[in-house]
């Protein structure tokens, strides 16, 4: 069975961050994920998820200086210290909120720095953030992000980002595989997920619309065909919302509701 998780970064935008807890869950969703939770202390984060009955299954370590447009710290050089101290303060979240799944953001290569010194850069760091992850039990993901939306962001495709997870061999380190970013860049999701998936290093997909990232069943994508495909393929973890809604979040959950008799269908079908 297929189970959903709430972006509550994108969704339920029409009140403020913490009362989005109760609208997901209102809305029967089980799971929540956030880009980031820093300026909330984790006690109230974690109040909310238990009010609410929710799994927290995924946030963003801290990525340098988002506002100045910095979007990860890994590929950087000189940036060492920074970008594994906010890994650390990502841990101390985690562990408060039972999450055990953390985006490790690559960065932005910068224009000086050629992309074989960036890789060697960003390998060396996403190795001692995953020995640090692992001493807490959480698993580190990385994500290809379309250079549309981040231009010169160091991991864009698929095949780049498996090659960096069989180069380091770390258990602890999976794929986010966020199709909205995939058919962007690479198109071919049948194959992509058919491909990858099998391996067990994808450990998290994340779903929206194409191309102005709405809801996922508004755009280009033929999404009942995909999830149909993750059933077959018998994905087991989280799939994250990380869409925008095109009004209130609520109106635009049909594409759900639908996903959901598929979900009760197969629970009918595997009673003995």
């Amino acid at each position: 069975m297929l189970k959903f998780a709430a972006n509550l970064s994108m969704m339920y935008t029409e009140v403020p961050f913490l009362e989005r807890f109760a609208l997901a869950a209102n809305d029967q969703f089980k799971g929540v994920e956030f880009l980031f939770p820093y300026e909330y202390s984790a006690a109230e984060i974690a109040r909310q998820l238990s009010l609410n009955g929710l799994e927290q299954v995924l946030f963003n370590a801290v990525p340098g200086n988002w506002d100045a447009g910095e979007r990860g710290l890994a590929c950087l050089p000189g940036r060492q210290a920074q970008c594994l101290a906010g890994v650390e303060k990502a841990l101390e979240y985690a562990v408060v909120l039972g999450n055990r799944r953390i985006h490790f953001m690559a960065g932005i290569v910068p224009d000086d720095l050629n992309q074989a010194l960036a890789h060697e850069y960003y390998c060396q760091n996403l190795s001692r953030a995953a020995a640090l992850a692992a001493q807490a039990g959480v698993t580190l993901l990385i994500e290809p992000i379309n250079p549309f939306d981040m231009p010169g962001y160091f991991l864009t495709t698929q095949q780049q980002a498996h090659q960096v997870i069989e180069l380091l061999n770390l258990s602890n380190i999976k794929v986010q595989m966020d199709l909205y970013h995939c058919q962007i860049v690479e198109g071919d999701l049948s194959r992509k997920l058919a491909t990858y998936l099998p391996g067990g290093r994808v450990g998290h997909v994340q779903i929206a619309g194409v191309p102005h990232r709405h809801e996922p069943d508004n755009g280009e994508l033929n999404i009942g065909y995909l999830f149909g495909l993750l059933r077959q393929l018998d994905y087991q973890h989280w799939i994250g919302c990380e869409y925008r809604p095109a009004g209130r979040t609520r109106e635009g959950l049909a594409w759900l509701e639908q996903e959901r008799r598929k979900n009760e269908g197969e629970k009918r079908a595997a009673m003995p």
